[in-house]
């Protein structure tokens, strides 16, 4: 604890955990979405295509082991302190990469552009940072009061 009249501020430590602690977690999210969603850039051309594409290439059980790792994403994203609106469009955009990338062809182009597990991280770390911020400011006040 520092001194009662230090002028240095306390670490927010948002979602009950250090700061670092849900940066880290949220690095390693953003890894495994790259892995999912743009980690091979297809030789000629500036399209970028994960491992979800190549899973979706296999019917039906590579979109189900996408998806369950997808779920992954989305169940750490709800022990960082995602609310639950967060966590519904998460889910919502995982649906969507699921249902839409089951169908032949058409799907696996889908899962190309969609990248749903990135807009999923994007999800989440706006979330955070704004849960940071209003930490910060109620904290701001609280010391006034």
């Amino acid at each position: 604890m520092a001194h009662p009249t230090s002028t240095r501020r306390p670490t927010v430590e948002p979602m009950g955990g250090p700061a670092s602690d849900v940066d880290a977690a949220v690095a390693r999210l953003d890894v495994l979405a790259t892995v999912l969603d743009s980690l091979f850039v297809i030789p000629g051309t500036n399209v970028r295509i994960g491992v979800d594409a190549v899973l979706g290439l296999v019917p039906v059980v590579g979109d189900l082991l996408s998806q369950v790792i997808s779920g992954y994403v989305i169940w750490e994203a709800r022990r960082l302190g995602a609310s639950r609106l967060v966590i519904w469009r998460m889910v919502a955009n995982s649906a969507v990469d699921t249902v839409i990338g089951a169908v032949p062809v058409a799907g696996d182009a889908f899962d190309v552009v969609f990248r749903a597990n990135k807009r999923n991280i994007a999800l989440l770390r706006s979330h955070l940072e704004k849960k940071r911020a209003k930490e910060i400011i109620e904290g701001d006040w609280r010391r006034v009061g």
